[in-house]
């Protein structure tokens, strides 16, 4: 999917926020914990039965999000177990059924559109609650003669009650940024059934019933229709896409689970956040991390440290983020480009000793600062050093001049850094660019 006018918010955003939040979250142990324990959908009924996020607050969530530095988020209406976060009219597997009742979903829309933030609409493609879906190696009663011999599946049923469940939802709660499909597995071959794709989704009718609807709206890539916005998962990109034009997004969790997992503590540091978004940025694309709110509707309070912590981050440092993106310039080891205009932005994940040469930018840079509090990086360009190889230098006060011992490329520019790293997370440098060379 390329880039117009509709989709540029997308790209623009750069730092999404991904919600799992269902039935599997009062399990508390996977979001997948269905399928992973055989659970049937009689055994699965407690789980609806006890739902009762009694301590949530939509618009908590939503300003959570908003410090954190999200600007966009998407929210798991459905997921595979079939349990629907909205009050549908094609199942009777929804919140209206739970304790809790209130139609959640609604409420989070609204909550996130009050402070800005567009909104994504996760829809799963499976769903282990509908006597129609057709069991398959993923299914809870893959091993359960006795249920598929009862429930043969109807597939066109099925995909006539996905039509109706996405019309729902691109109905009734406004503009829709995002739709969010998962997943499509046609390959899968488990010797007694395959996988699914799109002609068992309806996909092509599917996609042609969205935009007519909500023509602006943004799709994900798990259609198997092979387009929309891509979507790798749990994996980072070890370069940017051929076509530098591709709308792409990599999805990630906290710790090992999308939703909440009371026991999974192997979460990443703050640290390790940022510099995913600061490398996926570099590269052109979208950063959309999850989180896995507990049954009773709070943030727990590692992800809420995390998450703060890296929204701090962005306070200061958010120029280099959000609409910025891939370089033609190249990084120095254990950097990162972002670029903006005529704004070249230096992620230093290894903070150097006094210098950082810089390749191919001799000549071509205004000013320099760092962007944590706007103070002055002096630099020279190495073609000036001369024939003794020297210049001055702000280090420290007795320090007056810094000497290169090796021959440089006259083409580089020699930033001229404090000793002590700045105390953030990845500190960044704001290069200015001559006009002429942005």
């Amino acid at each position: 999917m390329s880039v117009n006018s509709e989709r540029k918010w997308f790209s623009e955003s750069r730092y999404g926020l991904f919600i799992h939040f269902g039935l599997y979250s009062v399990a508390g142990r996977h979001e997948w914990v269905q399928t992973l324990e055989e659970i049937s959908v009689a055994d699965y009924q407690k789980y609806l039965d006890q739902f009762d996020p009694d301590l949530l607050d939509p618009h908590e969530w939503a300003q959570k999000a908003k410090e954190a530095g999200f600007k966009y988020v998407i929210i798991t209406a459905k997921h595979h177990d079939g349990f629907c976060l909205w009050h549908t009219k094609e199942t009777e597997y929804h919140i209206g059924k739970t304790p809790y009742q209130t139609d959640l979903l609604g409420e989070l829309i609204e909550a996130f559109r009050q402070v800005g933030i567009k909104i994504g609409l996760y829809y799963s493609l499976l769903d282990w609650h509908h006597p129609d879906f057709l069991v398959d190696g993923y299914h809870p009663m893959r091993n359960n003669p006795t249920y598929i011999e009862q429930h043969p599946g109807n597939m066109e049923n099925y995909r006539q009650f996905m039509a109706n469940q996405v019309r729902e939802l691109l109905t009734s709660y406004g503009t829709i940024d995002y739709l969010w499909f998962d997943f499509s597995y046609k390959s899968r071959d488990w010797g007694t059934s395959v996988g699914k794709g799109a002609q068992d989704w309806g996909s092509v009718e599917l996609e042609k019933m969205i935009h007519e609807i909500q023509p602006n709206i943004l799709i994900n890539d798990r259609l198997d229709l092979h387009r929309g916005v891509l979507t790798p998962e749990q994996f980072a990109r070890s370069k940017a896409m051929d076509n530098e034009e591709e709308v792409w997004e990599t999805v990630q969790t906290l710790n090992n689970s999308w939703g909440y997992d009371r026991d999974n503590l192997n979460f990443k540091t703050s640290e390790m956040v940022a510099k995913q978004l600061v490398d996926t940025v570099s590269k052109g694309g979208n950063f959309t991390m999850n989180i896995g709110p507990n049954a009773r509707g709070e943030w727990d309070d590692n992800s809420d440290s995390i998450l703060s912590s890296v929204g701090q981050w962005l306070r200061k440092h958010g120029k280099a983020i959000y609409g910025a993106g891939l370089s033609s310039f190249t990084p120095p080891q254990d950097c990162r480009y972002t670029q903006k205009g005529n704004k070249l932005y230096l992620h230093i994940f290894s903070w150097p000793y006094r210098t950082i040469l810089l390749p191919e930018l001799g000549g071509k840079v205004k000013f320099a600062k760092l962007l944590n509090d706007g103070s002055e990086i002096r630099f020279v360009d190495t073609k000036h050093l001369g024939g003794e190889r020297k210049a001055t230098t702000n280090l420290y006060k007795e320090i007056t001049e810094v000497h290169v011992k090796e021959a440089l490329d006259p083409s580089m520019l020699m930033l001229n850094i404090p000793i002590k790293e700045p105390n953030e997370l990845i500190p960044v440098i704001e290069l200015t660019l001559k006009e002429e060379e942005k």
